[in-house]
């Protein structure tokens, strides 16, 4: 039976010399082709298990002669050893005085380590749904759409990666559609308040025990802000730390944790809530420029919750604990700076106008940015690779191609911003990544579409979901945004991980993964 390894040695056949023409079959004894019968994949494998514990080699076998020699050590050794630590009393004083101030001074100015105690997704009404056939139906019935436009509008649906059960805010299911400011607020509510609910609901944490909330909302910035809107709803502290961060994209999602995460290292015994949503509502393009018409069939209804923690005795509770954020801004390019921008177009309309060169873009500053993250997390058989590739490079005049690093060492979940089908599929080729790893982005996209700077946790609630999070896991957070910006975020699972209560995917994760169309 074929068991998938190596076929045997061919036989030889080799006369008898018995003069009856009898033969027999020798197996042949030559070795196989190295190069065919390994796979090359399990020697850098191996390379990198080597080069990872090369510490542990090295300190095993030290112990082990310390210990060894500790065992032959009769009751006079003890003895001596102990009267030469009598003789030099005052080095010991000293030696042990230096070893507790160092001890201290470390405990006091080390990071406070931040913990993820838990996060929601909103889950809009199902009667917010809007199948492809509706919403091109109503983009014809408002009027404002020629027959090019929406020609333009239908190819992009088809190819965005998109299912039929996204969301839309109500105002647009009305026609003509009714953007009011009033519709807006409505909007922002259901979202922020939905989220909020099922996070102090899951958690069994009261609203007034939130000493710092940090809200991001791109293109919609009422006053009073929405940080106060929710101030105003759950009747928090007077003394709380509150922010609003607008006009910053969809990677500011990791912003606002890295601002709340920046706060708990100065305020102790604390707990902070990042509120992530868009709004769409007052924001859809009744135009017909091209470039500007992308986002109202990628964006769609969506938000989160997420409370994080420095409190110690939060720690068993707590599904993940922060590692490392890096952000990058590129914004001093001025095609970067313009390549995502809110602007109108020749008859006055507003709309968010997306650069042809955005991909490219995006390619610049995610290089910058896992190029500061490589480090960090990357192990340093991976980092010795690289740094070797480049030094081999630099030699041979730039004839060698680039080692890319292989982040599946570093990270066993990734949560790829589910900002559209091509950057998905961008980052999956660049990164060298497996069809499994971007199973959660592509999956969040097609089921809830774009929903900005959310997108990571539903991304997140995806792959809790399927049963995939194991204790000592690490995620990668990866979100671009206007500006241009890349973000990242680390975590590290506590705990094996399940889906909270009324989790977005509670009743449909049995349905996905869907099979996509090329």
């Amino acid at each position: 039976m074929d068991r998938g390894g190596p076929p045997p040695p061919a036989p030889t056949v080799v006369n008898s010399g018995s003069g009856t023409g009898a033969l027999r079959i020798q197996h042949s004894r030559r070795l196989p082709d190295f190069l065919q019968s390994v796979n090359l994949k399990y020697v850098k494998l191996g390379y990198h298990y080597l080069i990872s514990n090369l510490l542990t080699l090295c300190i095993v076998p030290l112990i082990a002669v310390t210990l060894i020699e500790a065992s032959q050590m009769n009751l006079d050794d003890v003895r001596q050893l102990w009267i030469h630590l009598q003789y030099n009393l005052v080095s010991v004083i000293i030696c042990s005085a230096v070893m507790v101030f160092g001890l201290t001074v470390y405990t006091m100015t080390r990071p406070r380590p931040v913990y993820l105690v838990d996060y929601s997704c909103y889950r809009p009404a199902d009667d917010l749904k809007a199948p492809f056939h509706r919403f091109m139906e109503h983009s014809r019935l408002t009027g404002d759409f020629d027959e090019s436009s929406l020609e333009f509008q239908r190819k992009i649906l088809e190819r965005s990666g998109l299912g039929e059960e996204t969301y839309v805010p109500e105002a647009m299911h009305f026609i003509p559609p009714r953007p009011s400011m009033a519709a807006a607020r409505e909007e922002a509510e259901q979202v922020m308040f939905g989220a909020l609910d099922r996070l102090f609901a899951n958690t069994c944490v009261k609203p007034k025990d939130i000493g710092i909330l940090v809200v991001n909302c791109s293109l919609f910035n009422p006053t009073p802000s929405l940080s106060a809107m929710i101030v105003n709803k759950y009747k928090l502290r007077g003394n709380i730390r509150s922010f609003n961060l607008g006009g910053m994209g969809c990677s500011a999602g990791v912003i606002a944790v890295d601002l709340a995460k920046d706060l708990l290292q100065v305020h102790r015994n604390t707990l902070a809530v990042v509120v992530s949503t868009e709004n769409i509502t007052q924001n859809w393009y009744f135009g017909n420029k091209k470039s500007m018409l992308i986002p109202n069939c990628l964006f769609r209804v969506g938000g989160s919750a997420v409370l994080l923690s420095n409190k110690s005795a939060d720690r068993r509770r707590a599904k993940y604990r922060l590692i490392h954020v890096v952000r990058t801004h590129r914004g001093a390019d001025d095609k970067a700076f313009r390549c995502v921008y809110q602007e109108q177009d020749d008859i006055g309309k507003t709309g968010v106008s997306l650069s042809k060169d955005l991909m490219a873009i995006a390619g610049g500053a995610l290089k910058t940015n896992i190029t500061t993250l490589g480090p960090l997390v990357l192990p340093i058989s991976e980092q010795l690779l690289f740094f070797a590739t480049l030094l081999l490079k630099k030699f041979f005049n730039g004839s060698m191609k680039p080692y890319i690093p292989d982040f599946k060492l570093a990270f066993d979940h990734f949560c790829i911003h589910a900002g559209g089908r091509a950057v998905i599929d961008e980052l999956e080729k660049n990164l060298q990544l497996l069809p499994l790893h971007v199973e959660a982005s592509r999956m969040t996209l097609h089921r809830f579409g774009n929903t900005s700077s959310s997108s990571i946790w539903y991304e997140l609630s995806y792959i809790e979901s399927k049963g995939r999070m194991h204790k000592g896991n690490r995620v990668w957070q990866i979100a671009f945004g206007s500006g241009f910006k890349c973000n990242s975020a680390v975590w590290e699972a506590l705990r094996n991980v399940r889906p909270s209560q009324s989790s977005p995917w509670e009743d449909c994760i049995d349905n996905y993964p869907v099979k996509l169309d090329a």
